[in-house]
């Protein structure tokens, strides 16, 4: 039958509500940054750490374990704060490079194949299509980060022969905080870099330049100046003192960062990237002649 011959009527079925259509696009990125087996054995390797923490924690509990440390086992076997705080710094160069793996599979290959008019002429926004990719890269990196560690903290509430998890809540609550706000930020500046890059390999190593560089710049310049504001280029010294605060130990003995100059900077970086995205992530009407 021809084409002209058939009747065509609008679509009559159930409409995906509008709020829920940016878990679409964040499930289809989810399972595209799956798709590798690189990124499986990244994951994996992320959770060692976690794993070193985990047999800690029973030692830390084990009779066996303390009689044989003797005197030693209340400091090496402390399970406290700082030990949490340990288990964060561990988890901070594994977050960079899963982060930097994923989030250019997540936009470089739509901007290299010129799919971002497609993607936008359906009923979705700017705002949708990057709030999906962020999901996704959140939801991955919060496999690496706050999920174990709360699963590492509700092991020590129940191994503990003590009453402790309640005690030492304050510890969960900054635990949480600390690693949402490290994965939030370095989820919007991985797509922010990858928006830019068409490359995945370039932007890889963007991403990696983007945290060190200035962290050496900033040493640098403190260095030399003899300030401390320098130090606000330094996002790994930044987070440290920022965990500290959350989980309630005490500041590094040299001069430090306010919190408020700490939080402003992050905030700035947060908008920098806003921008970068908001100025990359355009659907773009090619005509030709």
């Amino acid at each position: 039958m021809s084409v002209y011959k058939h009747n065509y009527r609008a679509y009559t079925g159930k409409l995906t509500p509008g709020w829920a259509r940016i878990f679409v696009l964040a499930r289809y990125g989810y399972q595209d940054a799956w798709s590798s087996k690189i990124t499986v054995g990244i994951f994996i390797l992320c959770l060692l750490p976690c794993l070193v923490f985990l047999f800690a924690i029973y030692l830390a509990n084990n009779p066996m374990a303390r009689l044989l440390l003797g005197n030693h086992a209340p400091r090496i076997l402390a399970i406290n704060a700082e030990f949490f705080l340990n288990l964060l710094y561990a988890q901070f160069g594994p977050a960079l490079v899963l982060a930097a793996w994923i989030a250019p599979r997540l936009i470089t290959f739509d901007l290299a194949d010129d799919a971002l008019p497609i993607l936008l002429s359906h009923p979705i926004s700017r705002f949708g299509y990057v709030f999906g990719k962020w999901i996704a890269l959140f939801t991955a990196l919060s496999l690496v980060t706050w999920i174990p560690d709360l699963v590492l903290f509700a092991y020590q509430g129940y191994s503990s022969p003590q009453p402790w998890a309640a005690a030492n809540l304050p510890i969960a609550i900054g635990l949480l905080a600390g690693a949402m706000i490290w994965i939030a930020f370095l989820s919007l500046l991985g797509l922010a870099l990858s928006s830019w890059v068409k490359w995945r390999v370039v932007a890889t190593g963007v991403i990696f330049a983007a945290i060190l560089v200035p962290a050496g710049v900033g040493s640098i310049v403190s260095g030399v100046l003899r300030t401390r504001w320098g130090l606000l280029l330094n996002v790994p010294f930044m987070m440290s003192v920022l965990w500290r605060r959350l989980l309630s130990v005490p500041d590094f003995p040299l001069g430090s960062l306010p919190t408020v100059g700490i939080s402003t900077m992050l905030t700035l970086s947060c908008l920098l990237c806003m921008a970068m995205l908001y100025t990359r992530i355009r659907g773009r009407e090619v005509v030709r002649g």
